[in-house]
């Protein structure tokens, strides 16, 4: 039987980082399930789809194909069999997959393809609700926040180290309401699964929270194996 790791969180925890840092550790296969989710976003943008529209939505995930793939351990995605892994970390896109992922048709469709990912493999997956709707069987659960501020903090030095000259404010903003908006969606809210372990990250380095991640699934893997 595959060993599952699930991570949940809101933006900015450093879900992601640390997950990818952890599997590799683990040689576990990684899972960033928010990413196939912005490809889906990239897509809806592209065909400038109306989301409020149920028939429009419809249409526009017909033609719409996320895969994904692996080089050197690292995860690619694809959208329609382009490679858009570096296109879908705009503010653009993550507001746009933010509100998708609240569309049942949105999440339908990618549920059950990251669900045959983790039957076939020893997975750490990373997302909103991994641990409460996608992988409830998980053996192990995390969930990993940081403060509004902290998370700020981390996107405006990301988006200074790439030229850009960011608002902090707006920044912090925009953490807020999209904190609101994936918390209080009808379908599958971000919350914390009942068994997770609750991880905050303010004031913790990348190697701090990766290592105990590690541990809490090597006193698992022990506990289940008894």
């Amino acid at each position: 039987m595959s060993f599952k790791i699930a991570i949940d969180g809101p933006a900015g925890a450093g879900k992601s980082t640390i997950a990818k840092r952890a599997a590799a550790e683990l040689g576990f296969l990684y899972v960033d399930t928010g990413a196939m989710y912005r490809a889906i976003a990239l897509g809806l943008l592209r065909m400038k789809a109306d989301i409020s529209s149920e028939t429009a939505l419809t249409d526009a995930l017909s033609r719409i194909e996320v895969g994904l793939g692996y080089e050197n351990g690292t995860q690619k995605v694809f959208l329609n069999g382009e490679d858009v892994s570096s296109l879908i970390r705009t503010e653009e896109v993550g507001n746009m997959a933010s509100s998708a992922a609240a569309k049942p048709q949105v999440r339908a469709k990618l549920t059950q393809l990251q669900r045959e990912i983790a039957g076939k493999n020893d997975v750490l997956m990373d997302g909103r609700d991994i641990g409460t709707v996608i992988l409830p069987d998980a053996q192990l659960k995390i969930y990993l926040t940081a403060s509004v501020e902290t998370r700020a903090r981390r996107r405006y030095k990301e988006l200074c180290g790439k030229g850009e000259a960011p608002s902090l404010d707006e920044i912090a903003a925009d953490i807020r309401e999209r904190d609101y908006r994936d918390m209080h969606r009808e379908t599958a809210p971000l919350r914390q699964a009942e068994d997770a372990v609750r991880i905050d990250s303010s004031e913790l380095t990348i190697e701090e929270v990766t290592a105990k991640i590690i541990s809490l699934m090597k006193a698992k893997r022990q506990e289940c194996s008894a």
